[in-house]
């Protein structure tokens, strides 16, 4: 899935980094064994595949967070 690195959260909830990494936390280290978000976090700050990485995961994340909002409206 590729994303628009422009792309930004909305404020609230859905744009709570750490409630969003709460959302993909599991399903991170379930696709990537003996490896966690936090590694990724860390080298996302010197790589530029892992900041692409990371952004795509942040991107499900806030997919994830935006579906119950989709839902009511």
């Amino acid at each position: 899935m590729r994303t628009d690195p422009r792309q930004h959260l909305d404020p609230g909830s859905e744009g709570d980094p750490t409630y969003l990494e709460s959302l993909i936390r599991e399903d991170y280290a379930r696709c990537h064994p003996g490896e966690t978000l936090d590694d990724l976090k860390r080298r996302a700050s010197f790589s530029r595949e892992d900041r692409g990485l990371l952004r795509d995961w942040m991107a499900v994340a806030a997919a994830r967070a935006a579906a119950p909002c989709r839902a009511k409206g």
